[in-house]
């Protein structure tokens, strides 16, 4: 009787795709790439779970490289011209910003500037020096949404300025993600950005043109600020045209919104949430409006509130103080009342645009000086800003104050500042 015989079926496993090879090659000069390599970084996912994330994207034809970061919120796009063909590689960030540095080490700036840097698939070159830097998979890197196309651009310049002055008083509050945005509006011929912290509100304007035709309606989206104060201190010299894109919560796609730069393009997904509907805080009648020369007051602000720190604490303000006769002046806020009394602040001068001594004799105005201090700054170029007060209530004002520089214009910057409440003496 013969052995029994087993039979044996075998199934096709399924094939294991191996992961895609790096094939980016490109030669470009050193400093071009050093500096969209700078501009790239807040696109990458540092704290990302996905490693893929950690990485840069190079693509490469058609006479550049561009070079695009994706932490899943912001999405940064840099292209970098010089001689390139067709391929891709996902490769370390951090690898290779620091291979990039250390391949110009000993050389003066100028020589670094020009050092040709050629790149083969994960092989880094020049002159010098060859190393392999980290590949990643990029079946694995997930790629950002589409850029929204620009509806409108604005002036790098005007837009830069006004964002600087609106940016301080948008909030640090990760707990609150709305107030850590700025809200950017569209509509017709202007582009509005503003930003509160609950404490202080700020809002600016800068003129739109219309990219093909202006919009029917206005659009708004919540832009993350930190990723707007990335970009004003990386594109400090640029002054080409800056286009705008929106994508509001009405649109049937991803809620988002773009800038185009030149060469860069960033797109960030927008903040969820409403941001309040703020133009019912700016106020339309004052007790007063008092313009002040903006270097005395920022000189007054700064010695009182180092003077507050020395004497009377971290967190102890400083008062626009009338006297009896309708002097103003600036004083730390120290001690008890009867302390307090024997303080003499810097003497302001100031106009009464609106109002009478009578008005204002006797009143004070009590700030947080940090908070004074960033809206001064809001207005630093004007030799006066104008201090809006809407009423006082037992001898102070207790309601939001209005700072402008020009309040004939009809989109003047404004900053909304809430006072600090002191108990009346008993």
């Amino acid at each position: 009787m013969s052995p029994a015989t087993a039979t044996v079926t075998v199934t096709d496993a399924p094939a294991t795709l191996a992961p895609a090879k790096p094939t980016a090659r490109m030669i470009l000069d050193h400093g071009p790439l050093t500096r969209a390599l700078k501009i790239a970084e807040f696109g990458v996912g540092v704290k990302s779970p996905s490693e893929a994330q950690r990485g840069v994207f190079i693509e490469t034809g058609r006479g550049r490289a561009t070079l695009t970061t994706f932490d899943y919120e912001t999405a940064v796009s840099v292209s970098v011209p010089g001689r390139a063909r067709k391929g891709g590689s996902l490769l370390h960030f951090g690898q290779l910003q620091k291979a990039l540095a250390a391949m110009v080490a000993g050389e003066t700036k100028a020589q670094a500037e020009r050092t040709s840097v050629s790149l083969a698939g994960d092989l880094l070159s020049t002159e010098h020096l060859t190393v392999p830097i980290a590949a990643l998979e990029m079946e694995e890197f997930t790629r950002p949404p589409e850029p929204v196309p620009a509806m409108a651009t604005v002036d790098a310049g005007e837009f830069f300025a006004e964002l600087k002055r609106v940016l301080p008083a948008a909030g640090r509050d990760d707990t609150l993600p709305v107030l850590t945005a700025v809200h950017l509006t569209l509509s017709g011929q202007t582009l509005t950005m503003a930003a509160t912290d609950r404490y202080r509100l700020a809002e600016g304007h800068v003129r739109a043109e219309a990219t093909v035709r202006p919009l029917e309606a206005p659009l708004s989206v919540l832009f993350p600020a930190d990723v707007l104060t990335a970009l004003l201190k990386r594109f400090t010299s640029y002054d080409g045209p800056v286009g705008v894109g929106l994508l509001d919560a009405a649109s049937s796609d991803i809620p988002r919104a773009t800038l185009s730069l030149g060469d860069t393009t960033v797109t960030v997904r927008a903040r969820e949430g409403k941001f309040p509907a703020y133009s019912a805080f700016f106020p339309n009648e004052f007790v007063a409006s008092v313009r002040i020369d903006r270097a005395t007051l920022v000189k007054a602000a700064k010695k009182g509130r180092a003077m507050a720190q020395a004497v009377g604490g971290t967190h102890s303000p400083v008062a626009l103080r009338w006297s009896g006769e309708g002097a103003l002046a600036l004083a730390p806020v120290i001690g008890t009342p009867e302390q307090q009394a024997r303080v003499k602040g810097m003497t302001v001068p100031f106009t009464l645009d609106h109002g009478t001594t009578a008005d204002v004799a006797g009143m004070s105005v009590h700030f947080n000086p940090a908070f004074l201090l960033a809206a001064l700054d809001a207005f630093t170029g004007q030799d006066t800003v104008t201090v809006h007060i809407r009423q006082f209530e037992e001898g102070q004002s207790r309601k939001p104050v209005l700072l402008t520089d020009d309040p004939a214009a009809k989109d003047s910057y404004r900053h909304l500042l809430i006072p600090i409440r002191l108990d009346p003496p008993k």
